[in-house]
């Protein structure tokens, strides 16, 4: 069965009651007992839902998973991986990444004795020197964000192996694929342990619903991560999953349009003489472009960049566009931009900011699905307007 086929009909048959061809929105807390203890394999909706169970044999089939978990969010659901962890374990984590993810670690989870080393992971030389006997997990994005640098995962995963067959445990990889989706990356399938996806972008795909999931084939950690959700209870609503799976049906054909646009987008920008960088990885000028043809099936929606005349250009620029709405989050249909130094990885203090290369000039396209001539018009007007 291929991808778009199981987007639509994994955990999906016709309701067994009523031969309703799309899966009901369970919305019940509780549901009644044959006998004390005797169910149908439901008995509280923070435990097992029959909506969420849908939804996570969806996006389990999606990433080539057997085992998937739906959280209320995607902060939700890298608490949940991080949780396999123990109080004096060590993660070593990709510097450049979601602001809200190095909040989490920075923040929150050093507080219960966990220890995080951030290092560019395109340096693998890096990551090795990185590991220690008390590494238990390396925390993988790629497409990174907001810079879009690509990581090796089949690399990094190689060098956990390595780790792990001198005496130490093997440290547990975790990508979180957000940027790439499942559709244009599959990190199970080059060696990772983990994928966490924030089902708010694009997933869900439609930016009306916020969510997350963690999927893998590691039987410890499917049971581990699912006692989590189950202890902590961070899970999504019914109808949640509902248009999280309904948005999931289509990200075969919307990727294939974002990444279209997208491409489009980032050639035009790199041909202006008033754009002193562009970043995405379809364009032979990225760093990693070969490794983006060898790893990813496209080049995926994101674009950042970082227009000439510093951060008062852009400052002025972000706002005035007609098709691109000055806001947080990304991976719907309608196209936004966004300061990260500002808005999403304003967690990250300037000095570290800057020193990972986000400066407060830089910009990121969220890029939808619109007329492609469109999109490209209105960032020629805004350009344009602003010199």
């Amino acid at each position: 069965m291929k991808f778009a086929t199981r987007a639509i009909h994994v955990g999906q048959g016709a309701d067994p009651t009523t031969g309703a061809t799309i899966v009901p929105i369970y919305q019940t807390s509780t549901y009644t007992q044959d006998a004390i203890g005797v169910h149908k394999g439901f008995d509280y909706s923070r435990s097992i839902n029959p909506t969420r169970v849908a939804l996570e044999a969806q996006l389990a089939s999606l990433e080539e998973g057997a085992f998937a978990s739906a959280f209320s969010s995607g902060v939700a659901a890298s608490t949940a991986v991080l949780s396999l962890l123990s109080s004096g374990d060590h993660v070593v984590v990709g510097d450049d990444l979601y602001g809200g993810t190095y909040r989490l670690f920075s923040k929150v989870l050093t507080r219960f004795g966990l220890e995080f080393t951030f290092v560019d992971m395109t340096d693998l030389a890096a990551v090795r020197s990185a590991l220690r006997p008390a590494t238990r997990m390396l925390w993988v994005e790629t497409p990174t964000n907001p810079l879009l640098k690509l990581v090796d995962i089949a690399a990094v995963s190689e060098i956990c192996d390595s780790h792990g067959s001198v005496g130490g445990a093997r440290p547990l990889v975790c990508v979180d694929n957000t940027f790439a989706t499942p559709y244009f990356q599959r990190p199970l399938s080059l060696g990772a342990d983990i994928v966490v996806h924030s089902t708010t972008k694009y997933i869900g795909g439609h930016s009306d619903v916020i969510g997350g999931v963690a999927i893998t084939n590691d039987t410890a950690a499917a049971e581990g991560i699912k006692f989590y959700q189950n202890a902590a209870g961070g899970v999504p609503g019914p109808l949640d999953a509902w248009l999280t799976m309904r948005g999931a049906k289509t990200l075969a054909v919307r990727m294939r349009e974002h990444a279209t646009n997208a491409q489009a987008v980032a050639e035009f920008l790199e041909s202006r003489d008033d754009v002193e960088r562009v970043f995405y990885p379809g364009l032979p000028s990225h760093p990693q472009h070969d490794l983006a043809r060898r790893q990813m099936s496209g080049s995926g929606g994101m674009v950042s960049f970082v227009p000439r005349g510093g951060v008062e250009r852009a400052h002025a620029f972000a706002p005035g566009l007609e098709f691109f709405s000055l806001a947080e989050s990304l991976g719907g249909v309608e196209s936004l931009i966004s300061n990260p130094a500002r808005m999403t990885h304003g967690a990250i203090p300037q000095e570290e900011r800057v020193r990972r290369g986000v400066v407060d000039g830089l910009l990121r396209l969220s890029v939808g699905i619109e007329d492609v001539g469109d999109l490209i018009d209105d960032l020629r007007r805004g350009l344009d307007s602003t010199r």
